[in-house]
């Protein structure tokens, strides 16, 4: 039974409503003794508190209260204890970026999502890509270029026209962002026991950052990233609402807009 319940939430108007019904329904209890972590808020509220709270191993139940929500579950104040305990567990594996600055700084952190090298500046970023110390592309000329998880497949990723991954595909996707040179290169789909290496081949003219999800580090001059198998994240998603068929749902919607 997941019946002892640590609640966190954010502190928008809809967090607040969603948990003033909530705490009448089920057992609110300290993180330690809880065996379900209960999250209120948007995905980016999702992602701050699986990062900060996965060292307790716990599942994590979201309720949406933002916008799109895709990490995240509907409300139903009525099936809440039903929908808790019946609800399907899936895991997912972070990316871990480690980055080198222009200052010689080394600075990490994991990412759900994706890994994002965006240009700090009005020049284009000029970065090479190796994976497994095998070039992917010599000199990409873009405004950056991403690294996406599955699970991280149909956010920014999907709005750069990359693909869309399945959750088990055991794969990652990387997607460049507004390429100029080579104009035509639509990026490609790695291995997730790949070692990626992002190189910055103009750092004076083209400083480009690195962002792990929501964590940034400017004047990037390496960043490496690989899927971290020793972290998982238990995710826990309503019996008709999966994880995998958001996934299929947005593929579908994919097909259908480029037909």
């Amino acid at each position: 039974m997941r019946d002892k319940v640590y609640l966190i939430f954010d502190k928008t108007k809809a967090s607040l409503k969603i948990k003033s019904l909530l705490i009448k329904k089920v057992k609110i209890t300290s993180l330690i003794k809880s065996n379900i972590i209960i999250v209120l808020g948007g995905d980016g509220f999702m992602l701050q508190t699986l990062k900060k709270l996965h060292k307790f191993k716990k599942p994590f139940y979201g309720i949406n209260s933002g916008n799109y929500g895709f990490l995240m579950n509907k409300f139903s104040s009525e099936n809440i204890i039903k929908n808790l305990n019946i609800s399907n567990s899936i895991k997912i594996y972070p990316l871990q970026m480690t980055v080198v600055t222009k200052n010689n700084q080394t600075k990490k952190s994991i990412a759900i999502n994706e890994v994002s090298i965006l240009r700090q500046s009005k020049q284009a970023s000029s970065i090479s890509i190796t994976a497994n110390k095998k070039n992917i592309i010599k000199n990409l000329i873009s405004d950056g270029v991403l690294v996406s998880t599955p699970a991280g497949s149909t956010a920014y990723n999907l709005s750069a026209h990359g693909p869309i991954l399945n959750l088990d595909s055991r794969k990652l996707a990387v997607t460049p962002i507004s390429p100029f040179r080579p104009r035509r290169w639509k990026g490609t789909i790695v291995s997730d026991k790949s070692k990626i290496l992002i190189k910055n081949l103009d750092t004076n003219k083209r400083p480009i950052s690195a962002v792990a999800d929501n964590f940034e580090v400017r004047n990037a001059k390496t960043i490496k990233i690989q899927a971290n198998k020793k972290i998982s994240f238990e995710l826990l998603y309503d019996k008709n609402n999966s994880l995998h068929k958001k996934i299929k749902i947005e593929q579908t919607r994919k097909e259908t807009s480029n037909n």
